[in-house]
């Protein structure tokens, strides 16, 4: 007699046999659907609380070959003042070189600086806008960085209060300044960017995280600076 499949039968639902092939192609789709769910959501919070992980790794990469650039960069020698070494030092940096370090202890940030803001720049460390000034030559220092990519060194940035230190290392000296303010204005406000004749320092990144309509700025002025 030939054996017939098992299956189980009662009076009103009929005979469930096991699942056929089209059955068990739906469950296998319906199982991977909702890892990638997981997956996708564990992905966001990863992002919103802390970094975007996958560019960290980039950015890990990128650091540390800034850092064994910055070992390799000095002082201009035979240069005068404070100002005139400050500016020797950038007309002869080159876009996307590493330039310091900032120190901010509010947000645990310790990372390298590199010359530039593009997209490009920005993916290995918060970076100096070109067409302003560096520490030391009383004007300007414009600092912009990303908030969730990127290891998001200024993910926190609206952490920083009134009176918190930033620290920002040169070959060429160390200089040292105290925030006194935060501003959120357009990303077409281009008048952040103008100059005045004293140095202040303004670290700028994306408001809200995740869009780039406007920019939250924290204002700081020199405290001490040292060669």
């Amino acid at each position: 007699m030939r054996r017939q499949p098992e299956s189980s039968c009662t009076e009103r639902g009929g005979c469930k046999g096991r699942p056929s092939g089209a059955s068990a192609a739906t469950r296998a789709l319906s199982l991977g659907l909702i890892a990638v769910g997981v997956l996708t959501l564990a992905w966001v919070v990863v992002t919103w609380r802390w970094q975007e992980p996958i560019t960290a790794l980039e950015h890990w990469h990128s650091q540390g070959a800034l850092a064994a650039q910055l070992r390799s960069r000095s002082a201009p020698a035979h240069v005068g003042s404070l100002r005139q070494q400050a500016r020797a030092f950038r007309l002869t940096s080159h876009e996307g070189e590493a330039m310091g370090q900032i120190l901010v202890p509010r947000l645990g940030l310790d990372t390298v600086l590199v010359e530039g803001t593009s997209e490009a720049d920005l993916a290995k460390g918060p970076g100096l806008y070109a067409g302003d000034f560096l520490p030391g030559e009383d004007r300007l220092v414009y600092i912009a960085g990303h908030r969730t990519t990127y290891s998001a060194p200024f993910s926190q940035i609206n952490l920083l209060r009134r009176g918190d230190t930033i620290t920002v290392r040169m070959p060429y000296g160390t200089f040292r300044y105290r925030v006194t303010g935060h501003r959120i204005v357009r990303a077409s406000d281009i008048a952040v960017l103008r100059s005045t004749r004293r140095e202040r320092l303004i670290l700028q990144s994306c408001q809200p995280r995740f869009s780039a309509t406007h920019r939250y700025l924290v204002y700081a002025l020199p405290v001490r600076r040292a060669r």
